[in-house]
């Protein structure tokens, strides 16, 4: 049995992993024929695994994600739905958010755009990125209260450091003009730094029209069309087809 001074040692020095490792039994007994060396690799070991996992925990949590059991093994690939796998298996690699590029999906509602866009934010929380799901309207509008409170400069920082801003239903809603300056703000400072990834049920080619300045939608749509990879979803809405089950992509 392990000294309990030395258990408090170790948690003192946040070794939980390690502690937990030296604490199963089962453990002890197959390393109890193991060389020093090895059995202080082992240990170590758990104390990486036990890191790891509880900074996904944090990553997870902090993201926020709509639908938090989505993930990329669950996609519906039926031919209908347009779906390129080799494009999703490209972007469940997450080079596109070391590259800082763009996804945006787009299609009717209930085809699975939200559920795809949470399962991509997963992959990317497990693989060690910031992430943080947010409703665009939602956003604008913690941005516009964010100018009478005087927290704009802070939040706008905080979320510029989030290596995936994931904004949802985006063009669901008619845009004011300080809506507008808030959304070019946002999105100048995360280009060539940060991925953002969007769903909108609005076709592409109607975001300019939508948009309304035409200086500042060009501006906008520079700053989120270039480098980004375009899904467009389609077929039938899924929550007709299951509805019973909550919508998968």
């Amino acid at each position: 049995m392990l000294n309990e001074q030395t258990i408090t040692q170790l948690r003192g020095l946040r070794l939980d992993g390690m502690i937990r490792a030296l604490q199963d039994e089962a453990v002890s007994t197959a390393a109890s024929a193991l060389p020093f060396e090895q059995r202080f690799a082992l240990l170590v070991q758990r104390e990486i695994d036990w890191r790891d996992s509880k900074r996904v925990e944090r990553l997870l949590k902090a993201a926020r994600l709509k639908i938090s059991g989505a993930c990329i093994e669950d996609i519906d690939w039926r031919a209908s739905r347009a779906l390129d796998r080799g494009l999703i298996t490209e972007l469940a690699g997450c080079d596109w958010l070391r590259r800082a590029h763009n996804v945006l999906i787009t299609g009717a509602t209930g085809v699975g755009k939200t559920w795809l866009a949470c399962a991509l934010g997963q992959r990317a929380a497990r693989s060690g990125f910031t992430v943080l799901y947010a409703r665009a309207p939602r956003l604008l509008e913690e941005l516009r209260v964010a100018h009478g409170d005087g927290s704009f400069a802070r939040r706008l920082a905080q979320l510029a450091r989030t290596d995936l801003l994931l904004l949802d239903d985006f063009a669901i809603a008619p845009l004011g003009a300080g809506e507008r300056n808030d959304l070019l703000e946002l999105l100048d400072d995360r280009v060539g730094t940060r991925a953002t990834l969007i769903t909108s049920q609005l076709p592409l080619q109607a975001w300019h029209e939508w948009l309304g300045d035409p200086t500042l939608a060009d501006a906008i749509l520079d700053r989120i069309v270039h480098s980004a990879h375009k899904i467009a979803l389609k077929g039938e809405s899924l929550r007709k087809a299951k509805p019973k089950k909550s919508e998968s992509a």
